[in-house]
């Protein structure tokens, strides 16, 4: 039984989804073995053909599955989803990442090497040895600034808060009450970090190289920026349970 899962989640990343899956296969296949891994795409009835994409994919690959759904819903809803499927199928170790190349599929093993004393693993674009490549300065303000205030208005030390290339113990997402997440687009990155610090999970950045799409248009819209901004200071307002494992990370 496959028990480390990749989850894609996709919305017209049919320039990119096909070549993303042959370039994951092999480094899972490197950390887990030819059967300890699952790729789960979830796409969200993609209007450019990325759900028929992945569906050959699943026939022609044993280890990939697809999770059609309705309607676009937003990323976090999409997360959620694959998350849901990937515990149900008893995954131990779950991870996430962007389908478009925006991460590195070479840094997958790093992610699951790290998860053998972390309860969460974050790619981070902001500590020693990671960065981001072809973004103007412009996004790269944005970018740090909105982790920046996070950070500080969550009183967390995460440098990056709003990055999305994680990898997820199972007791993680199991104690997280995924049915109460209430973020739907970026926000919902800094909601599950920051409820994995509150619950006392031991969360661990390891550094990245971010780069620009390969294909496609960015998902980032006015309305998710502003999402992010509002929902952060009222996931410090809203009463969260600490976790009695007392864990630090």
């Amino acid at each position: 039984m496959p028990t480390t899962w990749l989850i894609l989640p996709t919305y017209n990343e049919a320039g990119t989804v096909e070549a993303l899956v042959h370039a994951a296969l092999p480094r899972l296949a490197a950390a887990t073995g030819p059967d300890g891994h699952r790729i789960l795409i979830v796409d969200d009835s993609s209007p450019d053909g990325t759900g028929a994409i992945a569906e050959r994919l699943a026939t022609e690959l044993e280890a990939v599955e697809v999770l059609h759904r309705s309607a676009k819903e937003g990323l976090g809803r999409a997360y959620l989803a694959g998350f849901r499927r990937a515990l149900d199928a008893g995954a131990e170790l779950v991870l996430e990442m962007d389908s478009d190349f925006s991460h590195d599929p070479v840094d997958l093993p790093r992610l699951l090497e790290a998860s053998c004393n972390a309860d969460l693993v974050l790619g981070s674009r902001y500590v020693d040895g990671g960065g981001i490549v072809n973004w103007g300065l412009g996004r790269r303000l944005l970018s740090r600034g909105g982790s920046w205030y996070a950070r500080t208005v969550l009183g967390v030390a995460v440098r990056d808060l709003t990055g999305g290339f994680k990898c997820f113990r199972r007791e993680v997402l199991e104690a997280l009450d995924l049915a109460t997440v209430h973020a739907g687009g970026y926000g919902f990155q800094v909601e599950l970090t920051y409820r994995a610090l509150r619950a006392g999970f031991r969360v661990r950045e390891i550094p990245i190289v971010f780069h620009e799409r390969r294909a496609g248009a960015s998902k980032m819209t006015g309305r998710i920026a502003l999402e992010a901004v509002w929902k952060v200071p009222a996931l410090r307002l809203r009463s969260e349970p600490k976790s009695r494992r007392n864990r630090s990370g």
